[in-house]
């Protein structure tokens, strides 16, 4: 078996062991009735969520390879939407997503070396933004993380925000080249070669940042408003349950667990995501339907997601795309 149907087959059982035991820790005498109480109008809205945060990924997309001078379809760059969603879940971090994207971006007509560069600034978009949230979330919300002092919190976030625009800026103005030839010489030749190419990714990724000022505005605000609407997920799906949803509360902490989730070192965050759901969450929801409702959010923002880029894939690349090596193909 190649390694992606073997990847297939390891995410599926280990999505069934995580929501099982997930499920299974978290049901109490009250799950039954709690879930009697649900409302099937909530999911319809959760999913018409997702659907529209999606689409202004896309459009997003399109506007980026636009600053880069050249053009894709939205149809293309849903592809690439949904294709990032079907990798990402098969490795760690957003490694395997940016694998995707760039594949998709390459049959899209994109040259390599920019498809390389716009699957990160993709990223770095959304992490700054997310990033750029988190003082204002500390400041409203004192419960995400219990011991810890919110100024503290406001502080150290306040800070890797300012890291990232100063980091940026030095990139830019090549303060770090340097540094990176030593760090370079140091390193196994396998991996120095991958940390070039990663440093020069960045480089043309600050570049093309740095080109077009108001139009990465209008991304960086459009990249916000789709996580915005991918996060609304939760809201609806407590909304089915009768709750009432402090807004600003339930989506500062999704955005809180969906910046650790850029950093997890497990295929897709699958177990970080639902672990991290059920301790931010638990106390908002009734009784004994945290767990179910940490499965349902994952169903509906990534599972299906994935099952959609799964099929874009095979359409686009045919099935003989399974049969390679993930990592032959990132170093393509």
């Amino acid at each position: 078996m190649n390694k992606v149907y073997g990847r297939i087959v390891g995410l599926f059982l280990l999505i069934v062991l995580i929501s099982s035991a997930v499920i299974y820790f978290t049901v109490d005498i009250n799950t039954i009735t709690n879930l009697y109480m649900f409302k099937p109008w909530s999911v319809i809205m959760a999913i018409l969520a997702m659907i529209i945060g999606l689409v202004l990924d896309g459009t997003r997309l399109m506007h980026m390879v636009r600053i880069s001078d050249e053009n894709i379809t939205l149809e293309q760059a849903v592809q690439v939407v949904f294709g990032n969603y079907f990798l990402a879940m098969l490795g760690p971090g957003a490694a395997a997503g940016a694998i995707a994207q760039v594949m998709f971006l390459r049959k899209a007509g994109i040259p390599g070396g920019k498809a390389a560069v716009l699957a990160l600034v993709r990223t770095l978009v959304s992490i700054m933004f997310l990033a750029c949230c988190l003082p204002f979330i500390f400041l409203h919300d004192e419960g995400i993380l219990p011991g810890v002092s919110n100024d503290l919190m406001v502080y150290v976030a306040g800070s890797v925000a300012v890291l990232m625009v100063l980091l940026a800026y030095g990139i830019k103005k090549n303060a770090f080249d340097y540094l990176a030839v030593i760090i370079t010489k140091k390193l196994p030749r396998k991996w120095s070669r991958k940390f070039v190419e990663m440093y020069r990714d960045s480089k043309e990724a600050v570049k093309l940042l740095a080109s077009s000022p108001l139009s990465m505005v209008r991304v960086f605000f459009e990249s916000g408003l789709s996580l915005i609407f991918i996060y609304m997920i939760v809201p609806f799906l407590m909304l089915g349950l009768g709750v009432s949803v402090d807004w600003l509360t339930v989506m500062g902490r999704m955005m809180f667990l969906n910046i650790l989730l850029y950093f997890s070192p497990t295929p897709g965050g699958s177990g970080i995501a639902e672990g991290g759901f059920v301790y931010l969450f638990s106390s908002s929801v009734p009784s004994g339907t945290v767990g179910i409702l940490a499965v349902s959010w994952r169903f509906i923002a990534e599972y299906l997601p994935f099952f959609v880029g799964l099929y874009y894939t095979i359409t686009v690349f045919g099935k003989s795309v399974l049969n390679k090596d993930l990592d032959e193909e990132e170093s393509a």
